[in-house]
């Protein structure tokens, strides 16, 4: 590959000198001789590199993270290609393998990794506690993507067993905690329920879960609280009822309970 100017490559040329370099050679078998190229200002046209992808902190970066290094200031620019492929990092293009590169999204005109993959190959890279997790929280707080499926990356990257990830990943379920915690806050508000009592320690037979919504009243409207027989079966014992009939906590009864539940409530 060749430069047709003075001076250092651009960063939108390094990216696309990287990809020219990894990717396989595109299947038409008579490519024009010489790319279409653009003005002064214009960009690249997105051009069909195959099985080749950018990721790590170049990803994180063209996905518009803000605590990722800027571009200029990266020594290595990570592309992930298939296993079998036979290539070697030069220069600044490292070579990432995968068994099966997931689906790209074109960013800048090129083709970049999702952001759970794109943060498991630069954490790999990365020793420094601070920006590893500062990574995550900014990938969760941001929106780029869930905390499952960053856990996930970096379970099948083996990346778990570091102490400065661990610690990474317990702000990152701590942020993706209070980020559901604030849209529940925002669905009571914003349709109008009555507020509930937050974060009630209560165990059921199949896993935790902060509370019931029952309907009391001869107005049947929807309350959060705690009744009695709910309680009782909590904690496994056989709740008593107004006439002294007792009621068994069973299987069925929490089965019925989660499908009744699990509708949002009404208010009538």
């Amino acid at each position: 590959m060749y430069l047709l100017h003075a001076g250092p490559p651009t960063s939108e040329e390094c990216l696309h000198s990287v990809l020219m370099y990894a990717a396989r050679a595109p299947l038409s078998p008579t490519p024009p001789a010489i790319p279409t190229q653009p003005g002064a200002q214009e960009p690249h046209a997105p051009q069909p590199y195959q099985d080749a992808m950018i990721t790590g902190l170049a990803a994180l970066a063209l996905h518009g993270f803000a605590s990722a290094p800027p571009f200029p200031s990266l020594d290595k620019i990570d592309v992930l290609v298939p296993k079998p492929r036979r290539l070697r990092s030069t220069g600044y293009a490292r070579i990432v393998r995968a068994s099966a590169l997931p689906d790209a999204s074109v960013v800048a005109g090129v083709p970049v990794a999702p952001v759970p993959r794109a943060l498991a190959d630069a954490v790999a890279e990365l020793s420094d506690a601070g920006v590893v997790r500062r990574l995550l929280t900014e990938a969760v707080r941001a929106g780029h993507c869930e905390p499952a499926s960053v856990v996930r990356e970096l379970t099948q990257a083996r990346l778990l067993g570091r102490p400065h990830v661990v610690d990474a990943v317990d702000s990152l379920l701590a942020e993706g905690r209070a980020i559901a915690e604030g849209r529940l806050y925002r669905m009571v508000r914003e349709h109008g329920l009555p507020d509930p009592v937050w974060n009630v320690d209560l165990r059921l037979p199949g896993g935790p879960l902060s509370g019931a919504w029952t309907r009391t009243g001869r107005n049947r409207r929807w309350r959060w609280n705690w009744t009695p027989g709910l309680r009782a079966r909590a904690i496994g014992r056989t709740p008593r009822t107004r006439r002294g009939r007792s009621t068994p906590a069973s299987a069925s009864f929490w089965s019925g309970w989660a499908s009744r539940s699990s509708t949002s409530p009404r208010r009538s």
